[in-house]
């Protein structure tokens, strides 16, 4: 077996990749960042363990449910943690990272990745990494741990993508992957367990404590099949090469409608930072109003890639189209739209793979109005419901024009003593159906437990509103079924009253708290997100050839499923006046056999199709401003397509 060696320095940093090398020479070992990190004076701990207890007694939705589903009591624990700090003295107070710890552990009992104590400086915005990345795949044999990522630059004996991980300091992998799990918070088995692979060499220390350990031993086999050890340090570095949304500048809009895992979207920022270079580029260029680097071959180039990926890919059932949304955080909602609208319309109408595996969630908005563009069918939005508490019942008063329409049923809780308020949507129902469907092929969805909050909205309408088939590579989805709130907004949400209970928080401390509950709609109406997270229709699971060949064997399995499904479509290909102020439209269909034709959104013809075309004349519609066809096979609404006229 190789001699393990000692790779504390950066030493693969001048090999790195030219868009990343500059910042990852900043990087620093892990005894040089500690030897900074501990300032915060008793009174400063002491505010902040009061204002937890404040956000989870009075502001945390999900409180009743964690407290019976896992048998724990945070609020307790913040009242014993808050009176032992009465009795500390700066003399006898715990050393700092203690202190982080116990605060970290009680948000993290309640399995809730919405709801985190964020660490002060130093520790926010910096990221703790080790040059390589683990995954996870299955075969005859069973589960395997995989290093799929290597940083450039890095090199090690027979270290490189392919190489099976066995042991982990000494601990068989399998096992040291379940002891991360427990460690950290997920709202399901799979959830916790995959966060525990990625958590093995990333970790985002505005939730977690830096690593315990100073370097790791891993231990592996190299792609000859000899047993090797490799040491390795870790470092930390500042995560902003690529920007976040999570510190909005004030309380309204897209900052109070967020659905977002901080862990996951921090972590994935790294990923890309580390790992695809390349994206850091082409997002500087666009930013800075440059022409961006070419993208892939094959790739359709994005507007934000840091958000989208589109292209077609080829598999024995067919070429198809393929988009993947690696985020929902985006605060350019009009934006966000339009591009996903446009890549749509460059795939295929064979069909569409839509990928949102690791996507942590951003503003719920985006997520509610994409599924529109997928569908002839009218879109509910999922409702929300606040927990009632009197402080929640303050902030809906003295902002009623953002929260108004929570709060009759709120006020009406005094009297009857109702638990939540009443469920209202946070995106618009207007707005969730404003566009229509842009894509008109079959859709297959996959998703992984590694999406989260508005990712999981996303996913559960699609399946709620029967889009297509989801494809899962876990048991479910992350299931974190809530809008997210920052500390930072409750203070301004209540800035001038002079009861207010929020303080703000010392060195750049911050908390988060799920706010709002999200429920089902459909045939799953009613049924909450949080926990449960949303079952594929067809479980898989990864493979060897997914990890190191782009997804293969996903890809085929999504094309199976995709070319045993029916394909519709419907289309306005002219439009115009005709003779005595009618107006006369032209329609291309496929497996259509009944047309009902909209005017300026009123019902005003319906034709039976046998060739895949219709040529329709409306009497006294020339005026009209827009049409509307929807196209049926069997009695059922298949397709739609909307075109503005004049």
């Amino acid at each position: 077996m190789a001699h393990p060696t000692d790779r504390s320095a950066p030493d693969f940093v001048p090999r790195a990749a030219e868009p990343v090398r500059a910042h990852l020479a900043a990087a620093t070992a892990l005894p040089a960042f500690l030897a900074g990190a501990g300032t915060l004076t008793l009174a400063e701990r002491r505010l902040i363990v009061d204002q937890a207890l404040t956000m989870l007694d009075q502001n945390y939705v999900h409180l009743p449910l964690k407290s019976a589903m896992y048998a724990v009591n945070p609020v307790q624990r913040l009242r014993v943690l808050h009176r032992r700090l009465e009795r500390q003295t700066e003399a006898t107070k715990p050393l700092e990272w203690l202190f982080h710890a116990e605060l970290s552990e009680i948000f993290h009992s309640v399995r809730d990745l919405h709801t985190n104590y964020l660490l002060p400086a130093p520790y926010a915005g910096k990221i703790a990494f080790l040059p390589f990345l683990i995954e996870r795949y299955e075969d005859a044999q069973g589960e395997h741990f995989m290093v799929t990522h290597v940083a450039e630059g890095f090199s090690a004996p027979g270290f490189a993508p392919g190489v099976e991980i066995t042991h982990w300091s000494g601990v068989p992998i399998a096992k040291a992957v379940d002891l991360n799990a427990a460690r950290f918070a997920g709202s399901n088995a799979a959830a916790r367990r995959s966060r525990g692979i990625q958590s093995l060499t990333l970790r985002p220390l505005v939730m977690h404590l830096p690593p315990f350990e100073e370097w790791v031993t891993v231990s592996y086999i190299d792609t000859d099949g000899t047993a090797r050890e490799l040491r390795e340090s870790w470092r930390i570095v500042e995560n902003n090469l690529l920007p976040t949304f999570v510190h909005a500048a004030a309380p309204t809009g897209a900052a109070l409608a967020m659905g977002l895992d901080l862990d996951m979207d921090e972590a994935n920022r790294a990923k890309v930072m580390l790992f695809a270079p390349k994206v850091v580029a082409r997002q500087r260029a666009l930013d800075a109003g440059e022409a961006a680097p070419e993208v892939r071959a094959g790739e359709i180039s994005s507007s934000m890639p840091k958000v989208f990926r589109a292209q077609e890919v080829q598999t024995a059932a067919g070429a198809f189209g393929y988009i993947r949304i690696f985020t929902f955080n985006e605060t350019n909602v009009e934006g966000f739209i339009n591009e996903f609208i446009r890549l749509l319309r460059q795939m295929p109408d064979r069909g569409l793979i839509l990928d949102v595996r690791d996507n942590g969630g951003g503003v719920i908005w985006n997520s509610e109005l994409a599924l529109q563009t997928l569908t002839p069918h009218r879109i509910t939005p999922e409702p929300t419901q606040f927990i009632n508490s009197p402080l929640n019942l303050r902030i809906c008063r003295k902002n009623q024009e953002a929260l108004g329409a929570w709060l009759p049923s709120m006020e009406q809780a005094v009297e009857i003593g109702a638990t939540y308020s009443s469920a209202v949507a946070l995106t618009p129902e207007g707005d969730a159906n404003a566009i229509g469907q842009q894509y008109v092929g079959p859709v297959v969805l996959i998703t992984s437990a590694r999406c989260y909050s508005a990712t999981d909205i996303f996913a559960a309408g699609f399946q709620d509103h029967q889009i297509g088939p989801v494809l899962g590579t876990d048991e479910n989805t992350g299931a974190g079924g809530a809008n997210v709130w920052e500390h930072k907004h409750l203070v301004e949400l209540l800035t001038g009253d002079p009861e207010t209970p929020y303080r703000s928080l010392p060195k750049g401390a911050g908390m988060r708290v799920a706010i709002r509950r999200s429920l089902r709609v459909g045939a799953n109406s009613g049924t909450p997100v949080e926990d449960l997270g949303i079952t594929p229709d067809v479980p898989y699971r990864m493979t060897r050839r997914d990890l190191m060949e782009g997804n293969t064997d996903l890809f085929e399995r999504a094309g199976e499923i995709l070319k045993g499904l029916t394909p519709h479509a419907v289309s306005i290909t002219d439009a115009a006046a005709a003779a005595g102020g009618a107006l006369r439209i032209k329609v291309k269909a496929t497996n259509i056999d009944r047309l009902d034709v909209y005017l300026d959104q009123r019902p005003r013809a319906s034709v039976d199709l046998s060739d895949g075309q219709a040529d329709v004349t409306v009497p006294d519609a020339a005026a009209a401003h827009s049409a509307r066809v929807e196209g049926f096979a069997g009695g059922e609404l298949v397709a739609s397509n909307t075109a503005q006229l004049n």
